[in-house]
């Protein structure tokens, strides 16, 4: 006999988007255990072997139509039946048809139909182990009704814009080029003074020549002005949260995923007919296309949004979904589920899929959530079969889990495993908290809020988090080497959706700091993102210090805490031309994105500037073929005044706290530059 002593955790889990669990002892339970009688009593869990599944090799899973012919194929492998039925609406009504599938190689279950059945709706149903599954569609959906319940026949083909076949993405040379803008479909348009006709639309985020009351642009032609590369949406496939006959009445993100190759209903004018959200997404892509924009698809594989109900429970229960040893389910996402990206028809799954959208819908890119969950050899396997088709997509994730997986550290896709990623990135979360304060403590401070011990986190960051002798990794806060192989691998950023906007949780690490002196940390976080190399991100709206009222993860507040406030721009207009100026200045000076580790390392030299709140680095030799021969940046994270020596030469500045003014602010003609409080420089000289 023994007595034991059983901590009970308490986890805190966020429907719709996670944080690592908080694990706290809430009291201790002492039991007198008996292990004999443990042992003769537990019960003994049924367990399901997916070894002897069927792996199937075709291309032609889910549905296929032509007017003469629509062939139904699944994978079901242990399925005794599976009924095909056939409907004329999306929602409610009696089957007009039911057909039994006939059973395939490999798990496979075949029907066809002989006639033209062009937009009518279906469902699959299955029979396992005497039991039958939920009406559903077929994981490949394409097309879907209201709600996503049942799948809708659909000709592709005819969903296609006027001038679709014609659309042509902007060009890129190198991935280092890219600067992400961040924004939320409903986000963008939904403020009533946005001026954009299809509030909350993929319509809305097509409109041009839209301006606020003040006459200021909105939406697209902002974002166009601003002068970004990248549009990133957050997930706009069909998720699980909103209520698509009731659109306005809920607000989500999107991170609960439903069908996964379908655009969501809420997005579009009409999700009752499954060929609306189809031609409106690609409208806006071809709209985003022609304003010189590509566009990255928020992709959701590591979950879904339950498991029960789920699309993949109904044909392979239980598969899909990686466990632990004692047979639960896994939750490295801290929503109750992970998908088994390593498992056969989990990994065709999310390759197939991510080929789909970028061919069917022209997409640029893709963001994976929490990409930590899935294996390495599934990702470097994504990466090949999209840069066949195109080698200019970009594929970035978060490199990190949300709690434990049974998933092997070293098979992970995350951040510490990136030089074995295949031309994929990763977020820099290093230089995120060094500018700002770490994620776990609202209250900490960063370099921008005079933070000395992020000195290094950010220099980290400065140089893409790859190999440097200038850099004590040793110091920075989450990285103690350098993890990517090539800038190009790491996304710079300083905020995202996720926890508070930049401005907000400089507000709450910051509560004895006027506005002005946040402002300036605002700009300074941004301006170091800017001028780091690697590629830059920014979250839609920090342009214009963007504000949810201090509400961290807003994954289901309303409108009122998530829209973009457009009257904003006009209040914080001197902000705003100050990040287009820095967008300009990336964007006119490959100095500040240069394609390879090797170039960094010849051509970025920190300097010693004598103060531990000051970094400053030198840029020399026309780096990357930039016209300017000598470029130095200084970044002052002290809340007072300072002075560098500058290195030998004429230096003219084009950036200050203020301005940026590639034609100069003023030139140099002593050997001290004088550093106003919490502000960054940049100067170019012989």
């Amino acid at each position: 006999m023994i007595i034991a002593i059983y901590p009970i955790f308490k986890t805190k889990i966020i429907p719709g988007h996670r944080r690592q669990p908080i694990m706290k002892y809430r009291h201790f339970i002492i039991t007198i255990v008996c292990i004999t009688m443990l042992t003769a009593f537990k019960p003994v869990e049924k367990r399901v072997l997916f070894d002897d599944y069927p792996a199937y090799s075709g291309n032609d899973l889910g549905v296929k139509y032509s007017p003469l012919k629509t062939v139904f194929k699944v994978w079901a492998p242990k399925a005794s039946e599976v009924k095909l039925r056939l409907y004329d609406a999306g929602a409610a009504g009696e089957a007009i048809n039911t057909i039994s599938m006939a059973k395939g190689l490999n798990g496979t279950w075949r029907a066809s139909v002989n006639k033209n059945i062009k937009n009518k709706y279906y469902t699959f149903q299955v029979k396992q182990d005497g039991k039958w599954s939920l009406e559903c569609p077929d994981i490949y959906a394409k097309a879907v009704g209201v709600n996503g319940a049942r799948g809708m026949v659909a000709d592709m083909a005819a969903t296609n814009p006027a001038g679709w076949q014609t659309d042509k993405k902007p060009a890129l040379k190198n991935f280092t080029d890219i600067i992400l803008y961040e924004l939320h479909i409903r986000d963008i348009s939904v403020d009533p003074n946005s001026g954009i006709k299809h509030k909350g639309k993929f319509l809305g985020l097509a409109e041009s020549g839209t301006k606020s009351p003040d006459g200021e642009p909105t939406g697209l032609d902002h974002i166009k002005q601003l002068g970004v590369t990248h549009v990133h949406l957050l997930p706009s496939f069909d998720y699980n949260s909103v209520d698509e006959t009731k659109p306005d009445a809920k607000y989500n993100w999107g991170y609960d995923p439903l069908n996964y190759n379908v655009p969501e209903g809420s997005y579009s004018t009409s999700p009752y007919d499954g060929n609306v959200r189809i031609k409106e997404f690609k409208k806006m892509v071809q709209a985003l296309h022609k304003k010189g924009l590509r566009v990255i698809l928020d992709v959701v594989y590591n979950h879904t949004s339950d498991v029960k109900n789920s699309n993949f429970s109904q044909f392979a229960p239980g598969y899909f979904y990686r466990k632990n040893t004692d047979g639960t389910y896994a939750n490295g996402t801290s929503c109750g589920n992970e998908v088994a990206s390593e498992k056969a028809m989990v990994r065709k799954f999310i390759i197939e899929s991510v080929v789909y959208w970028a061919k069917e819908y022209h997409l640029d890119g893709f963001r994976f959530d929490l990409m930590g969950v899935h294996d390495i050899e599934t990702m470097n396997l994504v990466s090949a079969a999209l840069h066949k088709i195109d080698p200019t997509i970009f594929i970035y994730g978060e490199g990190w889990t949300a709690g434990n997986t049974p998933l092997p550290e070293a098979d992970r896709a995350v951040k510490k495993n990136t030089a074995k990623l295949d031309k994929i990135a990763v977020f820099s979360d290093d230089i995120r908290d060094g500018i700002k304060g770490g994620w776990s403590s609202m209250k900490d401070k960063g370099f921008v809020s005079g933070a000395l011990d992020k000195v290094e986190s950010v220099k980290s960051g400065i140089i893409a988090s790859t190999p440097n002798k200038q850099v004590d990794y040793s110091k920075v806060n989450y990285s103690k080497e350098a993890w990517a192989a090539q800038p190009f691998q790491t996304i710079t950023y300083a905020s995202c959706h996720d926890d508070n906007t930049l401005f907000d949780r400089l507000k709450i690490s910051n509560p004895g700091a006027s506005e002005a002196d946040l402002i300036k940390m605002d700009k300074l976080a941004n301006a170091i993102v800017l001028t780091s190399q690697g590629v830059s991100f920014l979250h839609s709206g920090a342009e214009m210090l963007r504000s949810k009222q201090g509400v961290a993860n807003s994954y289901n507040s309303p409108d009122s805490i998530n829209q973009i406030d457009w009257s904003r721009k006009t209040k914080y207009k001197a902000v705003f031309e100050y990040y287009k100026g820095l967008i300009a200045l990336r964007k006119n000076h490959p100095a500040f994105r240069m394609p390879s580790t090797k170039m960094i390392q010849a051509n970025l030299k920190f300097i010693d500037t004598g103060d531990a709140g000051v970094i400053a680095y030198q840029i020399s030799n026309n780096a990357n073929g930039d016209k300017w021969k000598n470029i130095l940046v200084v970044l002052n994270g002290n809340a007072s005044a300072k002075a560098i020596k500058l290195p030998a030469g004429k230096w003219t500045i084009v950036a200050d706290e203020n301005v940026v003014n590639e034609k100069g602010i003023k030139q140099i003609a002593r050997t001290e530059l004088a550093l106003a409080a919490t502000s960054a420089y940049v100067l170019h000289g012989n």
